[in-house]
C-alpha cells in the first residue's frame, strides 16, 4: 500500500524490461512492514545527468539504484564516492546526505563475490577471467582483486576499456598479475560473463565454451533469463555456475544497510521474491 508517507528508491536505467529489483525489494518491504517502494524509471543517456539531480530534489527519496547504461556516468555526477567506485570506475547506489551532498557506492562486485564464495569457491590465489570491462565487469574485477586472487585476465571488445581497468587494478593491487586482450577461458579457475550478451535471444556467446574445463567455475551477470545460453553451455561442460540473479540477491542486504533500511539475508529475499521473466 503506497501512502503519503511512502519513501521511494528510484531504479534508474534503460531499458527497464529486464529490471528484477522491484520484484525482490517490494515483496520484502511489504512482508517486513517497511513503508518504501522501488520504482523502475526508464531514462536514456542524454537525459540522465539532469534527471539524477532532479530525482534527488524529491523530499521522499531514500536513494537510487543505478543500472545500465548509467553506472559509469554516475561517478562524475556525485560529490563523493568510495574507493570501490574509484577502482571500478562505476557506481550503482546513490544517496543524499543530510547536508545535501550526493554520494555513491558500488555493490555489483561485492554481490558477485559473496555469491561464489557462499557456493564454496575459495578465491585466494585463483586465476580469473572477466569478459566485459564496463560498469559491472569493472566492479566484479575490483571486488575479486580485493578477495586475494593471483591473476586476472580482462577482455572487452573495447580494448582500451580493458587496459584502463587493468591499470586501475595494478595501481591498487600491484601483487596481482593482469593480462588483457584474450577471452580464452582455458587455464582459469573462475570465468565471468560481464557483458550484455545473453539479454536477447540469439545473442552470441561471450567466449568459446569448448575451451572451458569442467572444474572451472562460471558466473553470469545477465538476468533476462534465469539460465542463459552461456550458463547452459557451461553446465553441459560440467562446470559449476552462478546465475545472474544470485549476484543481485547477495548485494541487496548491503544496499539495504547503505540506505539505512532494515536488512535481511539473501535466502529470505529469495523466499519472498516474486520474480518473473
Amino acid at each position: 500500500m503506497i501512502t503519503g508517507n511512502t519513501e521511494i528508491i528510484a531504479h534508474i536505467g534503460y531499458p527497464t524490461f529486464s529490471f528484477k529489483s522491484p520484484m525482490i525489494y517490494n515483496p520484502y518491504f511489504e512482508q517486513a512492514g517497511i513503508d518504501c517502494v522501488v520504482v523502475p524509471m526508464g531514462c536514456q543517456a542524454p537525459d540522465y545527468p539532469a534527471f539524477l539531480k532532479s530525482v534527488f530534489a524529491l523530499t521522499n527519496i531514500r536513494g537510487a539504484l543505478i543500472t545500465m547504461p548509467h553506472k559509469v556516468t554516475t561517478v562524475g555526477l556525485l560529490d563523493e564516492v568510495t574507493a570501490t567506485v574509484k577502482v571500478a570506475g562505476a557506481c550503482n547506489a546513490v544517496k543524499r546526505l543530510a547536508d545535501g551532498r550526493l554520494v555513491g557506492d558500488m555493490f555489483d562486485g561485492a554481490g558477485f563475490v559473496r555469491g561464489v564464495q557462499r557456493k564454496g569457491l575459495e578465491l585466494q590465489d585463483k586465476r580469473v577471467l572477466v569478459v566485459g570491462s564496463g560498469g559491472v565487469g569493472s566492479a566484479i574485477a575490483a571486488s575479486l582483486a580485493g578477495a586475494g586472487i593471483a591473476s586476472i585476465s580482462l577482455f572487452d571488445v573495447n580494448q582500451a576499456a580493458a587496459e584502463a581497468l587493468g591499470q586501475r587494478i595494478q595501481a591498487n593491487y600491484p601483487q596481482i598479475e593482469v593480462r588483457t586482450g584474450s577471452n580464452d577461458p582455458a587455464g582459469h579457475d573462475l570465468v565471468v560473463n560481464a557483458t550484455p550478451m545473453g539479454m536477447k535471444a540469439g545473442d552470441p556467446l561471450p567466449l568459446d565454451v569448448s575451451r572451458l574445463a569442467p572444474e572451472t567455475f562460471v558466473g553470469e551477470v545477465v538476468m533476462a533469463s534465469e539460465v542463459t545460453a552461456f550458463l547452459a553451455a557451461a553446465r553441459e561442460r560440467g562446470c559449476r555456475t552462478q546465475v545472474g540473479s544470485d549476484m543481485l540477491f547477495e548485494q541487496i542486504p548491503a544496499y539495504l544497510e547503505y540506505f539505512g533500511l532494515p536488512s535481511t539475508t539473501a535466502e529470505h529475499l529469495r523466499s519472498v521474491a516474486r520474480l518473473s521473466y
